[in-house]
């Protein structure tokens, strides 16, 4: 064994060592070093707003029950004397009122509800409220809160928050004159119409925009049953948490995929762990019409109660989501309106809010003229000043305004359906589907007959061109135009039994709602039924060649076969027996032009859009499983006795 040579190197070290150890004994217990760089940002940031046009104001308000809701109130500069237009959202009341780094009140206000021209032009104070548990207010949030009574045990509700918040408004706000109007569109059309229940004397006009109003019947929610799928990333996104911090993910780029493979919506919704959500359950408890939808449908509540307040209802006659409410409040509450002066409609060629942006098209249709510009300066702005300014003229605003479509002409109406302003008629006339696949005023009258196909839930008719993108309203998606979707794709298909007219002479007018009377019958114990009126132009337009031949929808709705004897008690459907579904249509106002032929495609699916309905009965279709959905023959019949036909309220001339 060698002799070890390091022993002289290791007596060298070990002082070292030891020298080290001290010294970072000493820094460790050392005081830390000082700061000398203290924070440039201050602990309260004051804004120097000074050369603003006006004067931003962030409020807590108290309700009766002691919640404070976050208010945003925006004064033009100099203002006194001067109304106060008022929106309630669950939308960010912030975001709704940002400066947008502009020192002028236009950029500020933006996105939904906001009818600059109107606001600015008008001279109004702007004030923008979250609802009792969104964004910056305090409390619980409950999906479209119901009114106190049996579905709200507590003393509060969107009337009661409307109202305290005006009784502050009007004693809090000295640059006002005491007159106070509520606007608002979609969600913030609904808490319009709260606001009609025992109003604040200071309420002194109402325009609900796109109101929510029944959402059984054929608003967000579902279409005469049918669920609307795809507004399940909606229910997610407005109730996991109070500011939407958590998004809906999704596992294919086209919706119809996702929707398919998950089977079932309550499946779909137990993989995004959606049960969490309260509403989502009441959904999920609630398929049929029941008291939980009745008792909240703003219709039938309205109709109850007494007309106090001067209402504008804002109808879009291609609303993609709340296509119902509108109007069915306007025939509930027109009744009351003995002396034409207090409901007030106004019907255009728009999309969902499109009422308050560039309104000079709708997707593939040109209107030739910005009929939302139109609507804002020629029909809501003086509205508004009427019942708001003082000292301000009664404006010329007719009981109703329609824009026809087809012809693309607004009509003063003195009521709705007239058809025109004065000695037209409006005369329900039925259109058959006849042998040969044709549609025609003249009933049918061959032997009995019919028209076939068969829907397989496995491959549903798409409701539009896929990929079929998510509902929403960023840069570049086209949710807003579906409605106007060109059907041709549809009238392809196998699955979709299509009608069509001979070529018209002369122009047919329809203003009202058109009504489906299917006589119809299915190898499967339940079904579906889609039926689409539809506009199917020329072969070649000469001045949009694009539109040769085009396929437009001018209305459609779905009916879920279950209902066909009771909305409130759904039951299986007799096998193969032919049996009358009727149900309404969206309201029209549409001239179909000579050369135009009249269509109409009937079809079982309208995926995914609307959930599958397996075609066999189960007692409750959000828990569908595989086997349940099964391929069925559905037949459309068109013979005496059995006549289909589409229910048109044709508008003849004097």
């Amino acid at each position: 064994m060698k002799p070890l040579r390091c022993f002289p190197t290791l007596t060298l070290l070990v002082p070292m060592f030891g020298s080290l150890f001290l010294a970072d004994l000493a820094a460790a217990q050392a005081p830390p070093p000082v700061s000398t760089l203290p924070s440039e940002t201050p602990a309260q940031f004051t804004p120097v707003t000074g050369s603003f046009d006006y004067a931003r104001r962030d409020v807590m308000i108290p309700m009766r029950d002691g919640v404070k809701l976050h208010t945003v109130i925006l004064v033009p500069k100099g203002a006194k004397n001067v109304p106060i237009l008022f929106t309630r959202t669950p939308y960010d009341a912030n975001d709704l009122t940002t400066r947008a780094h502009s020192s002028h009140l236009g950029p500020s206000l933006h996105g939904y509800d906001n009818a600059l021209e109107v606001i600015l032009e008008g001279g109004y104070i702007r004030v923008v409220q979250d609802v009792r548990g969104k964004y910056g207010s305090e409390g619980d949030y409950v999906m479209t809160r119901p009114l106190r009574g049996p579905l709200n045990p507590t003393a509060v509700d969107h009337s009661t928050d409307t109202y305290d918040t005006i009784e502050w408004l009007v004693k809090n706000i000295p640059e006002s004159n005491g007159k106070v109007g509520i606007i608002g569109i979609s969600y913030d059309g609904f808490l319009p119409l709260m606001a009609l229940v025992n109003p604040h004397p200071a309420l002194k006009v109402a325009v609900p925009m796109n109101p929510m109003v029944d959402g059984w019947m054929g608003d967000d929610w579902f279409h005469y049953g049918a669920f609307r799928e795809q507004n399940m990333p909606y229910i997610y996104e407005q109730e996991a948490t109070r500011k939407n911090d958590e998004h809906w993910w999704t596992s294919h780029y086209d919706d119809y995929d996702m929707y398919l493979q998950a089977g079932s919506a309550g499946e779909l919704g137990r993989r995004h762990g959606l049960e969490q959500i309260g509403f989502w359950r009441k959904i999920l408890d609630h398929p049929a019409y029941d008291a939980f939808w009745q008792q909240q449908a703003m219709d039938k509540i309205l109709a109850a109660q007494p007309l106090k307040v001067p209402t504008m209802l804002v109808d879009s006659l291609w609303d993609q989501e709340d296509i119902y409410g509108a109007t069915a409040v306007y025939k509930a509450i027109k009744p009351k309106d003995t002396a034409n002066d207090k409901v007030f409609l106004v019907m255009g060629p728009w999309h969902h809010g499109q009422e308050i942006d560039d309104a000079s098209r709708l997707g593939a249709l040109k209107f030739g003229s910005d009929t939302g510009l139109y609507f804002r300066r020629e029909i809501l702005a003086p509205f508004l000043a009427q019942y708001l300014k003082d000292g301000a003229p009664k404006s010329d605003v007719a009981p109703v305004s329609a824009f026809e479509t087809g012809t693309n002409t607004w009509r003063r109406l003195p009521a709705w359906p007239a058809g025109c302003s004065s000695g037209c008629t409006v005369k329900p006339s039925p259109l058959y589907l006849n042998a040969g696949l044709k549609l025609s005023f003249t009933a049918p009258a061959g032997e009995s007959s019919f028209d076939e196909y068969v829907s397989d839930p496995a491959k549903p008719v798409p409701y539009r061109a896929r990929p079929i993108q998510a509902v929403g309203y960023s840069n570049g998606m086209t949710w807003s135009q579906w409605l106007v979707d060109d059907q041709r794709e549809a009238s392809g298909r196998p699955d979709v039994a299509v009608f069509v007219s001979d070529a018209l002479s002369a122009p047919v007018k329809i203003s009202g709602q058109p009504i489906a009377n299917l006589v119809a019958s299915t190898s499967g114990t339940d079904s579906d039924w889609v039926v689409k009126l539809i506009d199917l132009y020329s072969d070649e337009v000469g001045a949009q060649p694009e539109m040769g031949g085009y396929q437009l929808m001018v209305a459609a709705d779905i009916f879920r076969g279950r209902y066909r004897e009771s909305f409130e008690t759904p039951k299986a459907l007799a096998p193969d027996k032919p049996l009358l579904y009727r149900f309404a249509l969206p309201t029209v106002n549409h001239v179909f032009l000579p050369g135009h032929r009249i269509m109409v495609q009937i079809q079982s699916s309208w995926f995914p859009l609307y959930d599958r309905n397996p075609q066999t009965f189960v007692l409750n279709i959000f828990w569908a499983k595989p086997g349940d959905y099964r391929k069925a023959t559905q037949r459309i019949y068109h013979a005496p006795g059995q006549a289909t036909f589409i229910e048109l309220p044709l508008v003849t001339a004097p």
